[in-house]
């Protein structure tokens, strides 16, 4: 076997093959999919001036759109696990090409968190079933699987920027309305992963496969307070993003006097980095170990994210893209470490930890606009920036990467 990103013993699947056409389909959906909602994020400076809001009201926009994703996709999940649905992906892009058109035409900011809600619905019904169908599509290399998927998402988020920059910025709201060709070409690529879904794997849900499934590597409560473990990664990770995704363009406009144009280059250069960084993360932790790369990807940007809020204009753009880099290694590896702590739920884990990660997002949003608002934007930063050091708990995780049936750890 080659020695390029090989999964840990047992964990390839007898007779089973790596899928990349379906992994490639759903990574380019998922480029479309968080494309489409990036724009809400690079729009903001727009939003901002043309209803007059205030930084903890923009926040409010993130957490609408990410409360929507977080509250449904762990029910939605757990729902599939039992009562798969292939076509439900296409469904949810429904949702999000509703969003877009919304957006748009927004007349008032109701409006635009009616929009928000809708693009979140549907990222609430896409990201759990594909994620459960990336593993179904690895041939049992779950790391480099994930990664696949989350590197369309995360090269779209790092599109969405420059876009803004390009069309909407120049043309105004109401181009949005354009990009809603590209949930029409995410939904019907969709389609054709749902006809693969129904034809090959929901007959093989059954059966032999259910019961190596159902084999736990550890005991219901190493499980639970591993999972929670991970939520309090996830926490660090999703609302330190928050901080750049959502203020960053303000933070360089406020303290560098950038143009709004150039505040969207860089923000490019950081979601860049975090789509290169979820490329190799996934691929590194079948090698390596996952733990090793969840406890690196936290901790290891503390010292970045300390220096930060005291760099020149170039430094700040190096150090978030090194922070890009090494933080976005973290979600493949954590979502594959979940799934193999708690087998057999791939579709409740997956939606639990999108829905928390979406959910932090949107929590962290609402209140550092809120923060922005009472102390400054650069005040945002400086607390933000102990934030990394919970990665420290990662060394109390489990070590589950080469277990086999029959060796439970307790």
């Amino acid at each position: 076997m080659a020695k390029d990103f090989t999964a840990p013993a047992g964990s390839l699947v007898p007779g089973l093959q790596t899928r990349f056409n379906i992994l490639g389909a759903l990574s380019c959906a998922h480029f479309l999919n968080d494309m489409m909602q990036s724009l809400i994020i690079a729009i903001y400076p727009i939003l901002k001036g043309e209803f007059q809001l205030s930084f903890a009201q923009i926040g409010i926009i993130t957490f609408t759109y990410q409360a929507c994703a977080s509250l449904l996709q762990p029910a939605i999940g757990l729902y599939t696990d039992h009562h798969p649905k292939p076509y439900s992906l296409s469904a949810g892009m429904a949702f999000t090409l509703l969003g877009m058109v919304a957006m748009a035409y927004a007349t008032s900011y109701a409006g635009v968190l009616v929009a928000a809600a809708l693009i979140g619905t549907g990222s609430a019904v896409f990201h759990p079933e594909s994620s459960r169908i990336a593993r179904l599509a690895s041939g049992g290399r779950h790391g480099l699987a994930q990664s696949i998927f989350q590197v369309g998402g995360n090269a779209g988020s790092a599109l969405g920027p420059l876009l803004a920059a390009w069309i909407i910025i120049p043309h105004g709201q109401t181009s949005m309305a354009w990009f809603a060709f590209a949930a029409l070409m995410a939904l019907l690529l969709l389609l054709r992963v749902g006809n693969w879904y129904k034809s090959q794997h929901i007959e093989r849900s059954t059966g032999a496969g259910k019961a190596a499934r159902d084999v736990k590597p550890v005991s219901a409560r190493t499980a639970a307070w591993s999972l929670g473990i991970l939520v309090l990664l996830l926490f660090s990770k999703y609302f330190y993003v928050a901080s750049i995704t959502s203020y960053y363009s303000f933070f360089l406009i406020e303290k560098f006097h950038v143009s709004v144009r150039s505040a969207q280059v860089y923000l490019f250069s950081f979601l860049l980095a975090m789509a290169l960084g979820t490329l190799f993360g996934g691929p590194i932790g079948d090698r390596i170990g996952r733990k090793r790369v969840i406890w690196f990807s936290i901790l290891g940007i503390a010292p970045f994210a300390l220096l930060l809020p005291h760099a020149d204009l170039m430094w700040t753009g190096i150090l978030t893209f090194v922070i890009g880099l090494i933080l976005s290694s973290a979600f493949s590896a954590i979502v594959v470490f979940a799934q193999e702590l708690i087998p057999g739920k791939v579709g409740a884990i997956s939606g639990l930890l999108f829905g928390l990660a979406f959910g932090f997002g949107g929590i962290g949003a609402a209140v550092l606009g809120g923060v922005a608002d009472r102390h400054g934007i650069e005040f945002v930063y400086q607390i933000c920036a102990y934030l990394p050091l919970l990665g420290v708990v990662a060394a109390l995780l489990p070590n589950i990467e080469h277990f086999q049936p029959g060796q439970r750890q307790h």
